[in-house]
């Protein structure tokens, strides 16, 4: 038969040796944590990194391909253009259709037709006679 001393000293041991191994599993168990954590953020730094460099990249290849789109209709203007205006007898004569079109979506009144010296003719006086009329 056991000493109820013996139990006493016993059950203290135990006490003892379990808080013994917990002061030595608690920091053990705060660096591990720590290192996963630091882990897990550079994981997430990286993969952050890794998205927007492909991003970038994707952009750089949407510039190439809009530039090259914009090359191909400057390319289809200038030839629309040219055809028109050989059509017409030169650039004069596109000008000159162009200038025409536009006179049809004018808004004014007035039209200013050029004279012999390219210079128009100018109503100067509508607006002071319209004024002083009763």
């Amino acid at each position: 038969m056991r000493t109820p001393m013996l139990s006493l000293v016993g059950g203290a041991v135990m006490i003892i040796l379990a808080l013994a191994a917990v002061m030595w599993i608690l920091p053990t168990w705060n660096v591990w944590r720590a290192e996963m954590s630091g882990k897990a953020a550079l994981a997430q730094a990286e993969n952050e990194r890794r998205v927007l460099i492909e991003e970038a990249r994707a952009q750089a290849e949407a510039a190439v391909f809009l530039r090259e789109a914009e090359i191909e209709r400057a390319r289809g203007v200038a030839e629309a253009n040219e055809i028109i205006a050989n059509g017409l007898g030169g650039p004069d004569g596109y000008l000159r259709y162009l200038w025409i079109q536009k006179l049809g979506s004018n808004q004014q009144d007035v039209i200013y037709v050029p004279t012999e010296a390219g210079i128009p003719i100018l109503e100067a006086g509508r607006g002071v006679a319209e004024a002083s009329t009763p």
